[in-house]
Formats: structure tokens, C-alpha cells, sequence
């Protein structure tokens, strides 16, 4: 079979038949007992913590290049593979996965869209145990630009009226009602839309339709022609936004790896609530 032709959002029917090509690289970014118990065959398991390099108190930060090369060499990433991610929680893993992957400038990547929950809900097979891997040497270079933001970045830009902050936290956790650092509240002049507004649970967890997800973002001023910077807690639930965003043709969007807890505990950071 030849190099693997798939698009961002991949189904898992169309997955099924490009297992086993050239260049193929399944990613499971569940916790390993979840992965050895079952996974799809082929996939190698990668650990979520790899992809993460906390400086307290801001606990979401991108790992070094250094944790990178090792986490991808580790599980025989090359620079032709084209990675398809999934987890087992929703897709907020693998999308962190997919939007590092874009900040090292890997850019042939997938989502299996709906995760473990549509491929093994609608009977498509699994394997279990842990697959060996051949490891390979894959050297990362940090780039970022156009895909980090940091609280510079955004709080040059809070009256920038081309640019929309996203948080996609809770409601509560968006009112400073569930506080979570040492301040609550949100970023100024922020938009809220909690993340998993964006998954349909009657699919088995896929994204919602594009027409519905354009047009609860569309109400909140989210719209292709800003620049989106989407942040959480530790830009867990932010990376599964910011691949929607990208799947449905955004051009201008970062990732807030910081995210609330590098704000919320900065003092000189300005707050709303």
C-alpha cells in the first residue's frame, strides 16, 4: 500500500482501509492499561505526559524539544509519517498530540473522529497488549509561530478587535465560580463555549456537524476571519477546539498551552469575572 492519503478528520472506515500503509503511524494517547486492553491494531501507545512540560504553577506548558525527540523517536515517529490520534475521553488527548505536532511543524496528521468510542461502538476490530516498536530518531525543532500563544502574546492583543479569545472551560469555571488558580474568572473580553458543545454524543463522540458548529461559533464572534486563540485549565480540552477550528478551515488559530493556569496565578495579568 502506498502513502497514506487522509484527511484531518478521519472516520474510522476510512482508517480501517489504510491500515498497514506505508508511512502509516496509529497513535493512541490513552492511559496504557486502557491501550493494552484494547487498541486499533496496529496503534502504538504514546504517553499524554510526554507531551507536557509543567513549570509550575502553570502545569500545560509544551514539553522541550529534547522530551519531544524522545517521545517521538520512542514510538518510531519519522518525518514521513503521517500520525492518525485517538483516545479513549473524547479526543482532547489526541488533539493535544495533533496541535504539538503542528507547533513542531509536522503537519501531515489525523483525528480518528469519535476516538476508541466509534471505532470499537461500531464494531470495527481491536487488538490488545502493546505492539513493538522499532524506534526511530526523530529530532524536533520548536517552532510555534503561528500556532503558541503566550500571556504576552495575548495581552498585547486584549483590544485587538481581530482577535477573539476562546475559553472553552466551563461555564462555572468561566464566572470564577469553580476557581481553579488563585484567581477566577476569565480572561477580558474572552468568549466561552464549554468543549464538549462541540461533540456530538449521539455519534459516538464525533465532532458536531460542520453547519452546527458554525453556527454556535458564528454566535459568539468566532468566525474564520479573526485570529482565535483557544485556552482551558492546561490546554488539554482547548487542543480538541483548536483542531475543530482547523477542520472547519480556521487559518489564524493558537493554542494557549498556559492557559488558566499560568493567568489565573499571574497577579499582573488582568482578570474579569
Amino acid at each position: 500500500m502506498g502513502q497514506p492519503k487522509l484527511p484531518l478528520l478521519v472516520e474510522p472506515d476510512v482508517l480501517e482501509s489504510a491500515l498497514g500503509g506505508d508511512n502509516l503511524l496509529v497513535v493512541d494517547v490513552s492511559g496504557p492499561d486502557a491501550h493494552a486492553e484494547r487498541h486499533v491494531p496496529g496503534a502504538v501507545n504514546l504517553d499524554y505526559a510526554a507531551l507536557i512540560g509543567p513549570r509550575p504553577p502553570a502545569m500545560g506548558l509544551i514539553a522541550d524539544a529534547d522530551q519531544l525527540s524522545e517521545a517521538f523517536s520512542a514510538i518510531g515517529m519519522t518525518a514521513d509519517s503521517h500520525v492518525v490520534a485517538y483516545d479513549g475521553e473524547g479526543g482532547g488527548r489526541a488533539s493535544r498530540l495533533l496541535w504539538t505536532l503542528d507547533a513542531v511543524g509536522h503537519g501531515a496528521f489525523s483525528l480518528l473522529n469519535g476516538g476508541m468510542q466509534a471505532w470499537a461502538g461500531e464494531g470495527h476490530a481491536t487488538e490488545t497488549g502493546v505492539n513493538q516498536v522499532a524506534r526511530s530518531d526523530y529530532r524536533v525543532t520548536l517552532q510555534g509561530d503561528g500556532v503558541i500563544a503566550d500571556k504576552s502574546y495575548i495581552r498585547d492583543r486584549l483590544e485587538d478587535s481581530d482577535v477573539v479569545i476562546f475559553d472553552v472551560r466551563s461555564a462555572g469555571e468561566f464566572a470564577g465560580d469553580d476557581v481553579r488558580a488563585a484567581r477566577g474568572g476569565h480572561i477580558p473580553g474572552a468568549v466561552n463555549m464549554d468543549w464538549t458543545m462541540a461533540i456530538d454524543r449521539d455519534r459516538n463522540l464525533r465532532f458536531k456537524s460542520e453547519d452546527a458548529l458554525r453556527d454556535m461559533l458564528g454566535a459568539l464572534g468566532v468566525t474564520p476571519d479573526k485570529e482565535v486563540i483557544t485556552h482551558c485549565q492546561t490546554h488539554h480540552r482547548s487542543a480538541h477546539t483548536y483542531i475543530v477550528l482547523k477542520s472547519l478551515g480556521f487559518s489564524k488559530i493558537r493554542g494557549y498551552d498556559g492557559s488558566w493556569s499560568d493567568w489565573g496565578n499571574d497577579p499582573d495579568m488582568p482578570v474579569e469575572s
